[in-house]
């Protein structure tokens, strides 16, 4: 029986998809709030989430592992900006806010930003 897989595809290739998830979460870190599709700010919600969990941990270990995917200046920022923010949270650090269609091809634009 076939079951259906977590995640979208975004008509990419496994490398084209993980270069663009890394884009968007890079920007999203950086400038707090960016403005994409629904679809990709919808996945690039959960996989930001799953980096300022790692951060909140604040040790050598998570460190490293956020070293892997990221460059120094935004794993500092997770660590010593957005980890002690959301230290008390439990998850739902960002919020998806529909915008509507975009008029040039008609996708549907969303608003992600990091909650306060």
């Amino acid at each position: 029986m076939k079951k259906r897989k977590s995640g979208r595809k975004f008509n990419r290739e496994s490398g084209q998809r993980r270069a663009l998830l890394k884009g968007l979460a890079t920007a999203l870190i950086l400038k707090e709030r960016i403005k994409t599709t629904e679809a990709k700010a919808k996945e690039v919600s959960s996989y930001v989430e799953r980096f300022i969990t790692i951060a909140k941990k604040g040790d050598l270990n998570s460190k490293r592992r956020l070293l892997q995917f990221f460059a120094l200046k935004i794993v500092k920022k997770l660590i010593e900006e957005l980890a002690p923010r959301y230290q008390a949270r439990h998850g739902g650090y960002t919020r998806v806010v529909k915008l509507g269609q975009r008029f040039s091809d008609g996708s549907r634009t969303a608003l992600i930003e990091f909650v306060k």
